[in-house]
């Protein structure tokens, strides 16, 4: 088993981003590998900035349409969870493989303000006419995560 990963996430058959990551753990369905924010600079979503120093464990399944990333800073405060909606993780070959399929969910570390995200493009992506039953799976993980985000464990009671 390697202890090393490069995580891709890819959109529309593309590479959107690469980047190394040591994992966490495996229990044969869910990985886990923390990595420092991959991007250059700051990203500002207005509700949340990501920078140099960040620090995020990502959790991919091989079942489920969804990715969960616990974000903290360098000094190990905890920002939120940044959900991805995806297919499930392909897992080979020291890469972790995920295909975004454009709907997110912030979840702020106080659960305050949970919020949908880009559903827009997701709506914009022609995903309802080329692959419908993709489309309903993602909607459902979206659906899926707010629920659990709502509850009162949250999405710890999910990665527990």
């Amino acid at each position: 088993m390697s202890t090393s990963w490069t995580v891709t996430l890819t959109k529309a058959g593309r590479t959107k981003i690469s980047y190394p990551a040591a994992q966490v753990a495996d229990d044969g369905d869910r990985i886990s590998v923390r990595a420092p924010w991959a991007a250059e600079g700051v990203k500002d979503f207005g509700f949340v900035r990501f920078e140099p120093g960040d620090v995020f464990v990502e959790h991919f399944w091989r079942t489920r349409w969804y990715a969960v990333k616990e974000v903290r800073t360098g000094q190990g405060v905890l920002k939120g969870w940044y959900c991805d909606v995806t297919r499930p993780a392909l897992i080979r070959g020291g890469e972790i493989v995920v295909e975004d399929l454009d709907l997110d969910l912030w979840v702020p570390a106080d659960r305050s303000d949970v919020l949908r995200l880009d559903e827009d493009e997701f709506a914009d992506s022609g995903l309802t006419r080329s692959d419908p039953e993709a489309a309903a799976r993602a909607m459902r993980a979206l659906d899926a995560l707010e629920e659990q985000a709502r509850t009162p464990e949250g999405l710890p009671g999910l990665l527990a």
